[in-house]
């Protein structure tokens, strides 16, 4: 994103578009900037002269005071509420504290496609003297800012489905920001996803989103502006969604933690239109993004304490017990060292070691069993779910774009390439594929229960954050919307360093397993955080966060 004295760094460039794109595509990012006082807009050679981590900049750039710089980076969301609700910060100044940190992140990163400070100061004065009038908070979130992914709708903004001609003006809330609202979040900004929302790097008409520890690398997607905008500090909860890891994926190349729910647990009513032709056999999840185990718990807490499935019967009306969730007397893990499809590349094999030498430690012994874990049919649940993503070939969506002259981006058209060839299938196609979907659930369900495991602990990708244009190998998250599996993912102490290799030993997998290793080789992945993903089976999720709970201590969780 750039115009003439504002600008988003953007190591790599979007392809452009024809002249009446680039024309209309200029005009939103010009109506974007005009909104930025001058006195938030970097200077010109901190965007030019960038270091690769970019992270630190906020709180040197000299726009944020000691106190915004303090209340951005001191709280998690419910550190945050419980200061607001004692009258130790007001929601004014966490407003703005927020609303000019997520402006500075944006120019580091790219991270969003619309931000409305004045709104949010007008909410917070609200909040304030509601607060002043009847001494108690208006809810749980209570003058907690809230970062929300372009295509949900927020009353008066825009939302979109990540090209020029999904971009629509949303009269009303949907149900989730609904209930957010009435809970006491504050609204400040929309964050950046990818063109057709459907692979894992955010790059749109607004810009290309950047992995705030490592400009060169990807900030994933789809949900990758709320990931680098969490990550940078200029949030400190988002909602992003997940059809084969856009919350999880994300939030591992970022380092923070994500959680993507078993389908129809939050509400999703009204986020898109129209309806996902991918969720006719593979169903899409909300959920939390944020800086800590307490802030994804209050965050469910407090949506599924509105019993939002009173109005979407939808919902599965499961009770919400989160991390008071008792866990098994013994937690029985299984640990993923690959899927038999792609081996982990270095720092996450490290990971992995790291958390098997805590799990396995004499002194928590009757805690938690470990366990090696092998995923069922990997490779054959990657391949049905890349087909059963386009029922139409992929026509719907590149039709959209190319309608306004928007070009094509390299992973957009990777996307659907499985599914092009075949076109458009029948309702007999699309039902046959249900069939069989189903039929792998059943084997895997099977598989997990002879395993004898409560949860799966492995990778939440198969490296750290991706080169950009090159986030091919979901793997390790897809699998688990196939099968429908609630997973969180949390950041570990391991970073990527320079010089990581292979082992000695290394054997191929798959052609994708070659392909990995040799995107390690081609790119410098130093500094990239490590997070790993815990699985849960369908519906529980409610055990998976008991069992976080328990680990909590055991992996230093926040």
């Amino acid at each position: 994103m750039t115009t003439d004295d504002f600008a988003a760094l953007q190591p790599k460039n979007a392809p452009r578009g024809s002249e009446a794109f680039e024309a209309k595509r200029a005009a939103i990012l010009q109506a974007f900037q005009d909104k930025v006082p001058p006195e938030y807009r970097l200077p010109r050679d901190i965007i030019e002269n960038a270091p690769l981590d970019v992270s630190g900049i906020p709180a040197t750039c000299g726009i944020l005071t000691a106190d915004e710089i303090a209340i951005t980076q001191d709280y998690d969301a419910f550190g945050l509420a419980a200061a607001i609700a004692t009258r130790k910060l007001t929601a004014l100044d966490v407003a703005v504290a927020f609303a000019k940190r997520a402006i500075v992140a944006h120019q580091l990163t790219c991270c969003l496609t619309q931000w409305f400070m004045d709104e949010a100061v007008a909410q917070a004065k609200q909040l304030d003297a509601y607060l002043a009038e009847h001494g108690k908070p208006i809810g749980p979130l209570h003058g907690v800012p809230v970062s929300i992914k372009d295509h949900i709708p927020i009353a008066g903004t825009a939302s979109s489905m990540g090209c020029l001609s999904s971009i629509v003006l949303d009269k009303q809330d949907c149900q989730m920001v609904g209930i957010l609202r009435r809970l006491g979040a504050v609204f400040y900004c929309k964050t950046n996803q990818p063109q057709t929302l459907m692979h894992l790097e955010t790059d749109s008409l607004w810009g290309r989103t950047i992995n705030p520890f490592n400009t060169h690398l990807s900030a994933g997607g789809s949900t990758g502006g709320e990931a680098a905008l969490i990550a940078m500090k200029g949030s400190v909860l988002g909602v992003g969604t997940d059809i084969g890891g856009s919350i999880r994926g994300p939030a591992a190349f970022c380092g923070i933690y994500g959680f993507k729910p078993t389908s129809y647990t939050l509400p999703m009513q009204g986020f898109l239109t129209p309806p996902s032709l991918a969720e006719l056999n593979v169903l899409c999840s909300t959920g939390p993004m944020c800086r800590s185990l307490r802030d994804m718990d209050l965050f469910m807490r407090g949506i599924l304490a509105y019993q939002p499935h009173l109005l979407d019967p939808r919902l599965v009306p499961i009770p919400w017990t989160g991390l008071q969730t008792a866990p098994k007397k013994v937690l029985k893990i299984g640990i993923i060292e690959n899927d038999g499809f792609v081996e982990p590349q270095p720092p996450v094999k490290r990971a992995l070691a790291w958390a098997r030498k805590l799990l396995t430690d004499s002194q928590n012994a009757g805690l938690v069993e470990v366990k090696p874990f092998r995923p069922f049919g990997a490779a054959e649940a990657w391949c049905k779910i890349r087909r059963m993503y386009w029922p139409d070939g992929g026509s719907g969506s590149r039709g959209a774009i190319l309608s306004t002259g928007e070009p094509l981006h390299p992973l957009s058209e990777w996307i659907w390439k499985d599914a092009e060839s075949s076109g458009m299938l029948t309702a007999a196609d699309v039902s046959n594929m249900r069939g069989d979907r189903d039929d792998f659930r059943l084997a895997f369900a099977r598989d997990w229960e002879e395993q004898d495991v409560d949860v799966v602990l492995g990778p939440a990708y198969v490296g750290p954050a991706c080169a950009h244009d090159t986030a091919f190998t979901w793997t390790y998250t897809s699998l688990y919307n196939f099968v429908d599996y609630p997973g969180v993912v949390f950041p570990t102490p391991i970073v990527s360093q320079a010089g990581e290799r292979y082992d000695s030993g290394y054997t191929p997998l798959s052609d994708a397993c070659e392909q990995a290793k040799q995107l390690w080789e081609d790119t410098n992945f130093e500094g990239a955080p490590i997070n790993l993903q815990l699985v849960a089976r369908k519906y529980h999720d409610n055990e998976l966060f008991g069992a976080l709970a328990k680990l909590k201590g055991i992996l230093e969780l926040q």
